[in-house]
């Protein structure tokens, strides 16, 4: 029997080609001199350069070593320290792959069932008709509410002090999936939160210890750590700024928890874990391949995330990567496997895009086996435009105006409680016409209605309104970008 013609992989015809390409173009690629090479690069970073305001470090790494690394921008404003390759920044989702690293080693050494339901390692985890497993909270397809949008609908603010277990308390209060598992991709912390708990329960060790055995010392990466107490002091430390009015004040967390984020370190020890995905040194080619696959949807659709890493393409060439965002940092890295470069930026000034300061770096050195940028769309950013660690913007707005002067407000006042965010609800009539929402220790925001038993905020959540009686509505559900159908019960008073 003549067995069937092969179908042709694009991907690995176009990937084949680059390699040649590669294999007698990359010596000569990279620009002239080490002169011309630092002012090229020194122009992509001119925003962050400034002794007076935070920055960046920057490390461009070839086949493993790093071959160029330098330091932007100030690490401490108060004493004028500057950014250096050797500076410690926190590295905000980026820290995801480390985190899904570990439960990969334990995956492949029969510790733990990828496939196997959430509940197997965490009892306590909710009783969902359709539960989410491993895999599912890997690759953000579980529908496990956020916990950043919970805490944050809840009344709490970003500089609020939260512990482990208030937010496995809070994820456990959860009644509802944001979407069957498997069904969608949808960002969530929350689901790195429970691999860390995963990756304690079942060595015996926390995140940062086992992090430490397995990865981190084997690797020659001392100074690297999931940063589990943030009282401890961090020799070399960027601090982290936000811009004001008048120049930048400090933005930094008293958040403890790891897995979501937490890791600390440096662009000097980057490129230990560099290689090691590629080379596997801790963990084998087989851990290797499994950091690299990519999550499935249940309509059999493939999704760029994988095992804390996402992968996307920048002008013709294949990308690795990962952006993270918390408080006052802006990290990125960006793996160009093809190629055998990647780059590593590390920012501790928010309102940084680091992964466009990555694609202008790459862009130096690897433009010969580009594709010219108006020839191709860049998809590079929209794979990893939302690993950020922290909640994104919610819903955008539409084009129409929400309307302030509210019809009927009479029918929204009064106290909603929901028992998933353990808080009410405060809504006041303000004015001739408005209506105010009061929750936590959060200042009052003005409401606006969007439609008939519809409200929202400027850059909030939506509230629907339902079960009208007495001439009052009695119940509401609320949708906040990672946060969806929360409901709320009106309370006497």
């Amino acid at each position: 029997m003549t067995a069937p013609p092969r179908r042709l992989d694009l991907h690995s015809i176009r990937a084949a080609a680059v390699a040649a390409v590669l294999a007698g173009a990359l010596a000569g690629c990279a620009p002239g001199g080490d002169d011309e090479l630092q002012a090229q690069l020194d122009a992509v970073f001119t925003d962050y350069s400034s002794a007076d305001g935070p920055g960046c470090s920057l490390g461009v790494i070839r086949d493993g070593r790093l071959i160029h690394a330098t330091g932007y921008g100030a690490a401490n404003l108060d004493y004028g320290i500057p950014n250096r390759p050797a500076t410690i920044y926190r590295i905000a989702s980026v820290s995801k792959q480390f985190t899904a690293g570990a439960v990969a080693l334990l995956a492949l050494r029969g510790e733990v069932d990828l496939d196997a339901p959430v509940q197997r390692y965490v009892p306590e985890f909710p009783d969902y008709p359709d539960p989410p497993t491993v895999r599912h909270l890997i690759h953000h397809t579980s529908g496990v509410r956020d916990y950043l949008g919970v805490f944050s609908l809840a009344g709490s603010r970003s500089e609020d002090f939260i512990t482990n277990p208030d937010i496995l308390d809070a994820i456990h209060r959860q009644r509802e999936l944001n979407f069957p598992p498997g069904a969608e991709y949808l960002y969530s912390n929350s689901g790195y939160v429970l691999l860390a708990e995963i990756v304690a329960r079942v060595s015996g060790q926390s995140l940062r210890e086992f992090a430490q055995a397995e990865f981190f010392d084997p690797l020659g990466m001392p100074r690297t750590h999931f940063h589990d107490d943030h009282n401890e002091v961090v020799s070399d430390r960027a601090t982290g700024y936000s811009p004001t009015d008048d120049g930048f004040r400090i933005d930094m967390t008293t958040l403890d928890v790891v897995g979501d984020g937490g890791i600390y370190t440096s662009v000097e020890e980057w490129p230990a874990w560099d290689r090691n995905l590629t080379e596997g040194t801790v963990g084998g080619p087989e851990w290797v391949a499994l950091m690299h696959e990519r999550g499935v949807l249940t309509s059999g659709d493939t999704i760029p995330y994988a095992f804390g890493l996402s992968h996307g393409e920048h002008r013709g060439v294949a990308t690795v990567g990962h952006s993270g965002s918390w408080v006052g940092y802006r990290t990125g890295m960006s793996r160009y496997p093809d190629a055998g470069y990647s780059f590593v930026a590390l920012c501790n000034r928010s309102r940084i895009d680091p992964m466009a300061l990555i694609r202008s770096t790459a862009e130096i050195y690897l433009e010969d086996v580009m594709d010219p940028p108006e020839e191709v769309a860049d998809v590079a950013e929209a794979a990893e435009a939302e690993t950020a660690e922290e909640a994104p913007a919610e819903d955008d707005a539409s084009d129409a105006q929400p309307d302030r002067d509210i019809p009927n407000r009479s029918r929204y006042a009064g106290s909603f409680y929901s028992p998933e965010l353990d808080a009410t609800y405060r809504i006041e009539e303000e004015g001739s016409a408005g209506l105010t929402l009061r929750v936590g220790r959060r200042d009052p925001v003005a409401l606006a209605a969007e439609a008939d038993g519809q409200l929202t905020t400027e850059d909030g959540p939506t509230f629907r309104f339902s079960e009208l009686a007495g001439g009052r509505y009695e119940a509401m559900t609320v949708d906040a970008g990672r946060v969806r159908n929360l409901r709320f019960a009106r309370t006497e008073g």
